[in-house]
């Protein structure tokens, strides 16, 4: 598929003709300058003003005056320099990869990654927050280690909304619009020229959807919207907001993500063989998967569903069953009960079980979680906490099988660190570990990082600050002024905070179990900390409700009441408009990180994460990534590792002890100097949390651990199953027949347990009647032990029992270790390369 730059309509009045502005347009249009700020000179060059506002190349790249640019690359100097880059771009995509390296002779060829949302730059505006912040960083970690992704999403006209804050004090939501001819993206185009374009066609009607070329590196997004003019104007708007509108809006978008993605990567030639499902919101990809290779091999809808299951993986980011997205049966049979009967050749109930738990229950909503889990071959979560916790939500699909079992693993998230490190921290990383540090292997940065001296350590954190004051400084006069505030307040905001005070930090999503209000529960003692005159504080504030979050709202209204409290104005703020830039401040600028989610409700928080190679310290609630990663060496932990609801009492004492926190040990420690004014001991921390934990919580290992543990496994079984049209895919929908008709049938006959000489001795009597005994498998099960793994231990097939049609003699010995109380026997289905209980969920237990 053809995309040629001078067919693009964006180009038509730019000055293409100049020698060297495709170059500048090759720099401009690769998201790659929003972590490698090699180019940022060339862009203040061309427009200072615009740049510093804006921070989008292709919008100073199309604003900035021709005789500026005729001027600029007559420049023999800025010429070389537009030159090298290119050329040392081109050079490093086409260089040997880690996955290229490692993998390059392996079973994948391409990842299909789904996401509602991502958070790539601020330059491109289509994510709200932490679903999008892990999408967005995964590619760009892809494209550093040559892992073959390409992602597929939305182009909202609007995005998510940004936010004002009034004179009362109230949260505002603006909603400014997306023109994509601003946005560092390119239309698809077919050889001919012709704007590729898909055609979706929904009840009484056909939406058209058009795409879109992102470049990060190695990577490419591709982005579809109904903003195109041969639509109805309520279908234009389809696309038109991230999360807003009502579940027929939501149910549309979702359509449009699942079921036109899939066909732009048909229409785009690209057949991968892994689809990752970031969220349930893609789960239509299943369908539509299964759709095409029905159509490519004449097999059943559900061969098929059998085949493309093996490539595809769902990441659960949804840490409470009421977050995943449901929709009634009648919506659903509005707008797939002609597909399901005439595309996928099924009857609309069969399409409505898939998204069930009891397919026979006619009240129950169709569940997109269900049908990603129903349609894949692995299951994670995205910490080791939420793991557990997912496994406990989607019990009820696993009937008869111990929580533990649940088919859930987990990959902890980590953050694209060249992302949100600051110039100074890079500069610290460079010198000691070099330039191409996050494109390898990273399990060696640790020890190379301890020897740096306590005083580097200080003088970054001392650099980071002294930046984030100033930027304090800069966004609370233009808020200040936007609201209309007195000229007094404006120019005290010029002197507000001082770059030598401890700074803390909290920003994020107001949302009541984020609990963004916990510091405010005794605003009396908290004033008393930040306003110390021995040790003061300084607090900033940043986040957003969503619009119909009238609590969230509420608590943001708070915060805006205390900051303006005469005595709490010096030493606090709340910034408004928390976006991707902001974000990036903070978290290279802030001392200490503050999260307080309610315990398990945080799936897994990434945002403090990014404070690690800036040297940042996080005091957090003992929930997501940072139940894994905390021990006292690296920062503070709040809670007691349990669960507790929404108790306020419970909040209460939180409270309490994250002023115990603050007041005893954290702000003790930023104060106590050595004799050069170094805190030795907090800089300790900062070195064990800097070096110990940020390639731990790195993309670059999230990206490593979902190819080796996911993409690959998936790859091959996929293409097992895909071969000869499908027949393995055909044989075992056979054997799941032949094993739903005689399971019943199965029963267990005499067990006897003997103990000798510290062993035991488990031999029992199975009658298979019509199951084969290759397709089995009979094992002892034991709970874990303290939270451990349960124990799984195959017994072996023995002689024929006599008189019996099927009927063997299983047995195994195993240690004493535990009573031979402990474990049952049970049966379970047994059939290479099928996850059990994921794809096939029968088991038999002795009782």
């Amino acid at each position: 598929m053809a995309r040629r730059r001078g067919d693009n309509p964006v180009y038509a009045l730019l000055p293409v003709e100049l020698d060297g502005f495709d170059e500048l347009a090759e720099l401009a249009l690769d998201i790659r300058w929003s972590w490698d700020h090699g180019t940022d000179e060339l862009w203040r060059e061309l427009d200072p003003v615009l740049w510093e506002l804006t921070r989008n190349p292709w919008v100073v790249l199309q604003t900035v005056a021709r005789d500026r640019l005729q001027q600029v690359l007559a420049d023999p100097g800025f010429r070389r320099r537009v030159d090298g880059f290119v050329k040392n771009g081109r050079r490093e995509l086409a260089g040997t990869s880690w996955f290229r390296h490692r993998h390059g002779d392996g079973p994948l060829g391409t990842v299909a990654y789904f996401s509602m949302e991502f958070m790539l730059s601020e330059a491109l505006p289509i994510y709200s927050g932490g679903l999008g912040n892990v999408a967005g960083d995964q590619l760009k970690a892809a494209s550093d280690l040559g892992v073959p992704v390409i992602g597929i999403g939305l182009l909202y006209q609007q995005g998510y909304f940004r936010q004002a804050i009034d004179s009362s004090g109230m949260q505002q939501a603006l909603f400014p619009y997306n023109d994509p001819g601003q946005l560092p993206i390119t239309p698809l185009r077919e050889p001919n020229g012709e704007w590729l374009r898909l055609e979706l066609r929904l009840p009484g009607y056909s939406v058209w959807l058009r795409a879109w070329q992102v470049t990060i590196g190695r990577v490419r997004l591709y982005l579809l919207d109904s903003n195109d003019p041969a639509n109805l104007p309520a279908h234009r708007g389809i696309t038109s907001e991230l999360y807003g509108g009502g579940a027929e809006l939501r149910l549309m978008q979702e359509l449009v993500l699942g079921i036109g993605g899939w066909r732009l990567l048909r229409a785009l030639g690209i057949n991968p063989e892994v689809c990752h499902l970031n969220e349930g919101h893609a789960a239509f990809a299943v369908l539509e998967r299964a759709r095409s290779f029905m159509k490519e091999t004449g097999q059943p809808f559900e061969v098929a569903l059998a085949v493309i299951r093996a490539g595809n993986l769902f990441t659960t980011h949804t840490p409470v069953p009421a977050g995943f997205d449901r929709f009634s049966p009648a919506l659903i049979e509005q707008y797939l009960g002609t597909y399901a009967r005439e595309r996928l050749g099924i009857p609309f109930a069969e399409l409505l079980a898939l998204g069930r738990v009891r397919a026979d229950d006619p009240a129950e909503p169709f569940n997109m979680a269900c049908l990603a889990i129903r349609g894949s071959g692995a299951v994670n979560g995205v910490s080791r906490l939420h793991g557990a916790v997912s496994r406990r939500i989607f019990t009820p699909l696993f009937p008869r099988w111990p929580v533990a079992e649940v088919p859930v693993g987990h990959v902890t998230n980590g953050i694209h660190v060249p992302t949100w490190h600051s110039p100074a921290a890079d500069a610290l990383w460079t010198d000691v570990c070099g330039k191409e540090r996050w494109l390898q292997a990273t399990e060696s940065l640790e020890e190379t990082m301890r020897p740096i001296s306590d005083a580097a350590f200080w003088q970054l954190r001392a650099t980071a600050r002294t930046a984030l004051v100033e930027l304090i400084r800069s966004r609370q006069v233009r808020q200040l002024a936007s609201t209309g505030a007195a000229v007094a307040e404006i120019d005290a905001a010029r002197n507000l905070f001082d770059a030598n005070i401890l700074t803390l930090g909290f920003a994020r999503r107001f949302a009541t179990y984020k609990r963004p209000n916990l510091l405010l529960h005794d605003p009396e003692r908290l004033l008393r900390l930040l306003t110390d005159p021995q040790r003061p504080v300084q607090l900033v504030v940043a986040g957003k409700a969503h619009p119909a979050d009238r609590a969230g709202q509420e608590m943001i209204r708070q915060w805006v009441e205390f900051v303006r409290r005469p005595e709490a104005r010096r030493r606090v703020v709340f910034l408004s408009d928390y976006d991707m830039f902001l974000t990036q401040r903070l978290v290279q600028g802030v001392d200490v990180w503050l999260n307080t989610p309610r315990r398990p409700w945080e799936a897994c928080g990434t945002s403090g994460m990014k404070v690690l190679a800036n040297g940042g310290l996080n005091l957090s609630e003992l929930d997501g990534w940072w139940a894994e990663a905390y021990c006292p060496e690296v920062g503070w932990a709040l809670g007691d590792g349990r669960e507790h609801g929404d108790d306020p009492a419970w909040d209460a004492a939180e409270a309490e002890e994250l002023y115990r926190l603050l007041e005893e040990e954290v702000v003790p420690a930023f104060y106590r100097r050595d004799r050069d004014g170094i805190p030795t001991d907090w800089v300790a921390r900062v070195r064990e949390s800097i070096a110990r934990l940020t390639p731990q919580f790195s993309a670059n290992r999230t990206v490593r651990e979902y190819t080796d543990r996911y993409y690959l496994p998936a790859a091959a079984e996929y293409r097992r199953r895909a071969a000869d049209g499908g027949a393995a895919g055909a044989a075992q929908v056979d054997w799941r027949r032949a094993l739903e008709r005689d399971w019943a049938k199965l029963r267990f006959g005499e067990l006897q347990i003997t103990t000798t000489d510290g062993e035991h001795e488990f031999t029992l009597q199975v009658y298979l009647d019509g199951l084969a005994p290759e397709g089995v498998t009979v094992e002892l099960y034991a709970d874990g032990v303290d939270g451990g793994a349960p124990e799984r231990l195959a017994m072996t097939r023995g002689p024929q029992l006599v008189g019996a049609a099927n009927g063997y003699l299983y047995a195994i010995r195993l240690p004493a270790a535990r009573p031979a109380a402990d474990y049952t026997p049970r049966v379970v289905p047994a059939l290479p390369g099928v996850a059990v209980p994921l794809e096939v969920g029968a088991v038999c237990w002795q009782r």
